[in-house]
């Protein structure tokens, strides 16, 4: 309530505010209405009227029933009568809460909510009551204990709340929006913006949000946006109060006067019909607090704040004999509210007193309430006293109330300790083999029992919901048990568990053993996967969308062709929708219809999915159906041919889908008008009938009732000139090539109507079989079951388990007579049409897809779908010719049974959407696909950027001379930007766990020619504008900055992703092959499906088995001698430099007639832990003794221009000493140390070197460089080996960190003084042929000796 706006002169109410007016009474009125109140002859003293202190309560009139006190002093601020109980709410300026049992106001409980501000609102739940204060919502039980407290920002100042269902709260104030929390999570949800500040009233109807605004207007606004319809502007200084009845709202307030603000006497009625103002109420006192009181009219309460009283009907007059007077301790009345049954009133005063009214003695507040719960006396004092002492008292003497609840002594498991299971018995075995040492004993195992496993004997769980499938469950839900879980296994929602490594090592064919390609779920949106499956296995959809192209920069007709085409090419790995769900978004009326949704929406599960698929269903077919039907050009995109189907104004998705409707109003005036329009798909009506049980229909009959629908409703009948009742009536005149039936099962009185329906299906199946029905409650033998599986009347019948929750037929048969009339029939899949009937009026549909909505707790549901995958489908795929049903959920694809595609548990699994094809659908259609990408694409286009100029282009486009062939290579490279980042949690052992990984946008992408005599010369180098938002621009990573992709102010060449993804598409298309680094994740984020033998990937070529990823920069330093990507990535470097790479690598490997001889070059290049592919860095180390041995190895052999290797170097051709080797052991035996050495050595034995090694206090021997550079033996203060085993280099010990090799036992080597450094023919490779370093040799001859 709005306090600020008050007049202080209230206080002192002047008694002759208007006219004098004529006390004229009503004859039939009741005199006992006046209440002994003499009028004045001059006029009428409102403040005379009083209520006498004993009032006899007259049947039907509010007189003073009693009167409580509060708290003392303490003005009330708000009163609630509660909605659950006989129980009357008083909040106070104190903060203090107290509430009253029953007319006679019992003082029930009283308890503080806030220790400084005023309660300002109570609302009364279920399981508790909300109090609302300034800047806190507070939860508690009617006894007082807090059930949560939810603290807003301080800066906010909250005035009112509004319960719009039983979990969502709207909180408004002073501020400029409005909150909406979630009551089950007790989490901000929505924040509304407001445009007029200081919402301090809310009600709320069937059509609308009402907000009363300090400024004095009313705001209606829309129930599931919050956006303004429409906005009534009261008064001109502040509203106090209003209240809305049916079609009225009516307000009162103050208006600006004398510049101040005065109570206005006249009450604003408008009519929410027309939304305008009626006639105004003018009443006899100051209102400040109205209701409506709908008991047998719709009468209006009007307060004022001196406690005159005032009833009158909105419409009419108000009399001044309809007053009466509320005998207020106080001076003020502070807060009015009337009870849910209408029969009792209470007022709240300044004085901390609080009076109710009533209409009867005996008056309740609501129609049907609940028991309250009261104390239990206390009963201590009369118990017998209990001597612990004595041992054989009975502690049966303290009687315990017998209780179903829990007691206070019933702990919960979490704060209990569970007794731990008692070990199995030793072995006997280990304990007579046993020798003990102390106290130690030690024994042989006997390998009787699995390692670090005990086995214990667990009670055989009940599977009945896993025996569906042996497909491993989901990441989410694994810890729970099994058989506790309704859902089976493959319905399951699926997510994806992201390691170190990303995607790389999930194995999508766990879930998937079909050559079919599933969808990605971690999109935003995904929901309409199973939908999108839907449509592609609709072979005419299929084709049509494929062939469609136009200019629109966001069309689904366009991104939903792109996205079958990679759904053709896959062999069972999944795709993503990125780039449809991308332009979806863009889309104003699927954001006007609600499928946009926000992430939080996804996660927490609040939407319904089921409803809201059906809604995509209708939004999906009719985009397409615009997109397709719009008049387009010659050309439809830069040269591309029109569609293959029929002409441009013609639309294949009306031909599919389309019905045309007749639709006939009658009045009751006898006017009758017929309206034609199309349909696109049907809805279910369902039987809305009372009686019980609910009778027996055939899904025919509820299908024929929906699509002939009759319903009554109100209408404008231009005969009438008003809106009356009509009857509506709907007949078809053509019947479509694909029904489709959206289920609308969106409560439980709709999802009990089809489990009764299946119920009955169930029974009339099992008569057909065995002759006999089944009652409920009804046990058979195991005899009759095997009679009702016997096949011996001649039919392979399912399973009786195959015939339960079975409602729908596999086939439906429709016909239209010469008269319009239709007739629906189920049929049979395996029965014909007999050749009387007429091929163009009688239709046999055929079940092609069920969409259904997967109800689970745990994860907030799921969508899935069952789609009988048809015979061109499998040919392409498989190589045979058949038909199967399959179940599609995201990525899982599973084959089913038919029986299973229409078994509808209403439990869990509920049906949304249907689609019936027509038989011989495909023959009715050309399904030819042209590709409508043409070479025209690739040539020069104008940008999008207002600032960019020729001279800074960056890239030649090609010309017509040049235009790519099948086998051509093609540098690639690409740069993204971040849109959303990366969700992870951090587990309690350090490692970091991907909930869900950044979403990627791309944000430049660059081709440069891969042969002629423009080779390494960009024909694209594309930024691609984005209206997303960028987190991050990567700029370190991408050289994207900050204005390039922005149309205003860029000065690239800019242009939309679907130009730059449609030349891309038409290089695969051409057979092109693409050559770049890291080119599996440009194309994932790109969403392009790729044939793998059309990509050279470098970061494979150049891979060394079991060790990680070498990047572009190291690569292109080691063995082209460039330095890239030295502050930021250039793309059109990085493609120029893979393509390099490539004709590098087939340089080392012969022309690339062998190029698996290349990779046993691999240990040549590991990259130092010191250097690390950085040129700088490895002269460093040289500097100071520390090479990079596995470079300087590699150097001669891969790279001449690299740098020299340190060292001395013999003459080519020189006869070098045959080098002799010696183990030592550290810690272990001569033999363990061999085979350590050969499992790791450090290079190949050759003969005529030294084995002797002499362990002096330092460390020596060879090891191993961290990262792989192998080879180096070092000693302290002398002269040893340098990198690989020739080539003295001073060094100092440990350098390399070989002590924890040699510690562990590795051999070592040293080469003896003298030893001639071999010639490259003879020099030892990694690979060739090595003896066993156990082995010894002799020393050279005249070779001098090994070192000290």
């Amino acid at each position: 309530m709005n306090f600020e706006g008050l007049d202080p002169s209230l206080a002192e109410y002047a008694p002759t505010l208007h006219p004098a007016l004529d006390p004229v009474l009503d004859p039939h009125l009741n005199p006992s209405l006046l209440q002994n109140v003499e009028l004045d002859p001059e006029g009428v003293p409102l403040e005379g009227i009083a209520v006498p202190e004993s009032v006899h309560i007259v049947e039907g009139m509010y007189s003073e029933l009693h009167t409580a006190v509060s708290e003392v002093g303490v003005p009330v601020s708000v009163s609630h009568f509660d909605l659950h109980e006989e129980m009357l709410w008083v909040g106070n300026h104190g903060g203090h809460a107290t509430s009253f049992f029953g007319p006679t106001l019992e003082r029930y409980s009283s308890f503080q909510v806030n220790s400084s501000d005023d309660i300002r609102q109570i609302q009364s739940l279920e399981s508790g009551v909300l109090f609302l204060t300034k800047t806190n919502l507070k939860c508690m039980s009617r006894g007082g204990l807090i059930i949560f407290d939810y603290l807003m920002d301080e800066a906010e100042d909250m005035h009112s709340l509004l319960l719009t269902d039983s979990s969502t709260l709207l909180v408004g104030g002073l501020q400029n929006h409005v909150i909406e929390i979630d009551l089950n999570t007790v989490q901000e949800t929505q924040k509304y913006t407001v445009e007029v500040p200081g919402i301090t009233i809310m009600r709320q109807s069937n059509r609308f949000f009402f907000c009363g605004h300090t400024s004095g207007k009313v705001s209606l606004r829309d129930l599931r946006t919050f956006v303004v319809e429409h906005e009534f502007d009261a008064y001109s200084g502040s509203l106090s109060d209003f209240d809305v009845h049916g079609n009225l709202l009516v307000t009162c307030g103050f208006s600006s006067r004398m510049n101040g603000l005065a109570c206005d006497r006249f009450l604003k009625v408008y009519d929410l019909r027309m939304m305008r103002a009626t006639t105004p109420l003018q009443v006899h006192i100051d209102p400040f607090f109205l209701r409506f009181i709908p008991t047998y009219t719709s009468r209006l309460a009007i307060i004022s704040q001196t406690g005159q009283c005032q009833f009158c009907e909105p419409t009419g007059l108000a009399n001044p004999a309809d007053i009466f007077h509320v005998n207020t301790v106080g001076p003020l009345i502070m807060t009015f509210d009337v009870s849910a049954s209408k029969q009792a009133l209470a007022f709240g005063d300044s004085e901390g007193c609080v009076h109710l009214w009533a209409d009867s003695p005996e008056v309740t507040f609501n129609t049907y309430s609940r028991e309250t719960d009261f104390a239990l006396p206390c009963i201590v004092d009369t118990l017998p006293h209990l001597d612990w002492n004595q041992d054989l008292v009975p502690l049966s003497l303290i009687p315990v109330p017998l209780t179903s609840e829990s007691l206070l002594s019933d702990w919960p498991a979490a704060n209990s300790a569970p007794a731990p299971r008692r070990a199995p018995p030793v072995d006997p075995e280990i304990l007579r083999t046993m020798k003990k040492v102390g106290f130690i004993g030690y024994a042989p195992n006997p390998r009787t029992k699995l390692r670090n496993q005990i086995p214990y004997r667990l009670k055989e769980a009940d599977n009945e919901f896993d025996s569906f499938s042996q497909v491993p469950e989901s990441p989410i839900g694994r810890e729970e048990e099994p058989h506790l879980y309704m859902v089976a296994k493959k319905y399951r929602k699926v997510t994806i568990k992201y390691s170190k490594l990303g995607l790389e090592d999930f194995d999508f064919k766990h879930y998937n053993k079909t050559l079919f390609a599933g969808l990605e779920p971690h999109i935003p949106n995904a929901y309409c996967n199973c939908m999108i499956q839907v449509l592609y296995f609709l072979e005419p959809v299929r084709c049509l969308v494929q062939n469609h192209l136009c200019q629109k920069e966001f069309c689904l007709g366009c991104e939903l062709g792109l996205l079958f085409h990679m759904l053709d090419l896959s062999r069972g790995d999944p795709c993503q929708g990125s780039n449809f769900l991308r332009a979806f978004r863009t889309i104003p009326e699927a954001s006007a219809l609600g499928l946009i949704l926000a992430d939080s929406d996804e996660a927490t599960g609040k939407v319904n999915l089921g409803r809201l698929i059906q809604s995509w269903n209708r939004f999906i077919l009719t985009q397409l159906h615009q997109e397709t039907q719009e008049q387009e050009g010659p050309q439809a995109y830069r040269g591309a041919g029109s569609s293959t189907f029929g002409s441009s104004g013609d639309s294949v998705i009306g031909q599919l889908f389309s019905c045309e409707v007749e639709n006939c109003s009658m009045c009751r005036c006898g006017k009758e008008t017929v309206r034609v329009s199309s349909t696109l798909l049907f809805t279910l009506s369902y039987p809305e009938s009372a009686e019980k049980p609910v009778k027996d229909y055939e899904f025919a009959q509820i299908l024929k009732r929906s699509i002939c629908l009759e319903q009554n409703t109100q209408a404008w009948c231009e005969n009438c000139e008003k809106y009356q009742p009509t009857v509506q009536t709907r007949n078809i005149r053509c019947l479509p090539d694909v029904l489709v039936i959206n289920c609308e099962v969106n409560s439980s009185k709709e999802a009990d109507f089809w489990k009764t329906q299946a119920e009955y299906a169930f029974q009339r199946a099992l008569m057909k079989r065995g002759g006999f029905e089944i009652t409920k409650g009804k046990e058979i033998s195991l005899g009759d079951w095997k009679e009702l599986g016997n096949p011996e009347v001649g039919h392979s019948y399912p399973s009786v388990e195959e015939l339960k929750n079975i409602w729908i037929p596999h086939a439906i048969k429709m016909r239209l007579t010469k008269n319009k009339e239709l007739d629906v029939c189920n049929w049979s899949e395996s029965d014909e049409l007999s050749p009387s009937d007429d091929p163009d009026s009688v239709h046999v549909y055929d079940l092609m897809a069920t969409v259904v909505h997967i109800l689970d707790s745990r994860t907030g549901g799921s969508l899935v779908g069952h789609i009988k995958v048809g015979e061109t489908y499998h040919q392409r795929k498989e190589g045979v010719t058949h038909q199967q049903w399959y179940l599609f959920n995201d990525f899982l694809i599973e084959p089913v049974d038919k029986c299973e595609a229409v078994q509808f548990d209403m439990s869990w699994k509920v049906p949304a959407i249907l689609y019936y094809a027509r038989r011989n659908l495909n023959s009715k259609y050309n399904l030819v696909i042209k590709n409508p990408i043409e070479a025209s694409v690739l040539l020069a286009e104008a940008s999008l950027a207002r600032k960019q100029r020729k001279c800074h282009a960056t890239f030649i486009p090609l010309m017509l001379s040049e235009m790519p062939q099948a086998g051509d290579l093609v540098g690639l490279d690409a740069e993204f930007v971040t849109l959303n980042e990366e969700e992870a949690e951090l587990r309690s052992d350090g490692t970091k766990s991907t909930i869900k990984p950044s979403q990627m946008s791309v944000a430049r992408i660059t081709c440069v020619r891969g042969q002629g005599p423009n080779e390494g010369v960009p024909f694209i180098d594309d930024y691609i504008s984005t209206q997303e938002q960028v987190v991050d621009y990567l700029t370190q990573y991408s050289g994207i900055k900050p204005g390039d992709l922005d149309a205003k102010i860029s000065s690239k060449h800019l242009t939309t992703l679907k130009s730059t993804y449609l030349k891309l598409r038409f290089l695969i298309d051409v057979g092109v092959k693409f050559v770049g680094h890291g080119l599996q994740k440009d194309f994932r984020v790109i969403n392009l499906m790729v044939p793998k033998d059309q990509v050279i990937d470098t970061v494979y070529l150049f891979h060394i088995p079991r060790k990680r990823m070498i990047s572009l920069r190291f690569l292109a330093w080691y063995f082209l001698d460039l330095k890239i990507q030295g502050e930021t990535h250039d793309s059109i470097e990085d493609a120029r430099t893979a393509l390099q790479l490539y004709r590098k690598y087939l340089e080392l490997s012969q022309g690339g007639s062998e190029p698996d001889d290349f990779r046993k070059m691999g240990p040549c290049f590991r990259p130092c832990w010191r250097c690390d592919g950085d040129e700088e860095r490895w002269h460093w180390n040289q500097q100071r003794g520390r090479g990079c041995p596995g470079l300087s190895a590699a150097s001669e052999h891969a790279a001449p221009h690299s740098p020299p290797v340190p060292g001395g170097a013999a003459r080519a051709g020189s006869t070098a000493a045959r080098p002799v080797f010696s183990a030592r052991r550290f810690g272990r035996s001569h033999k363990a140390a061999s085979e350590l050495a050969s499992r790791r050595p450090s290079f190949a034995a050759g003969p005529g070197w030294d084995r002797s090694a002499r362990g002096r206090g330092y460390t020596e021997g060879a090891g191993t460089c961290k990262r792989g550079g192998r080879g180096y033996a070092q000693k302290r203060g002398g002269v040893v080996t340098g990198p690989a085993p020739w080539g003295p280099t001073a060094t100092r010990a440990g350098s390399c960190r070989l002590g924890a090799f040699l510690r562990r036992g590795v051999a070592e080597a040293l080469p003896a003084r003298g030893a001639a450094r071999p010639s490259s023919e003879e020099r030892p490779r990694p690979h060739g042929n090595r003896r066993r370093p156990g082995s010894l040799h002799r020393r050279p001859p005249g070779g001098g000796r090994s070192p000290p």
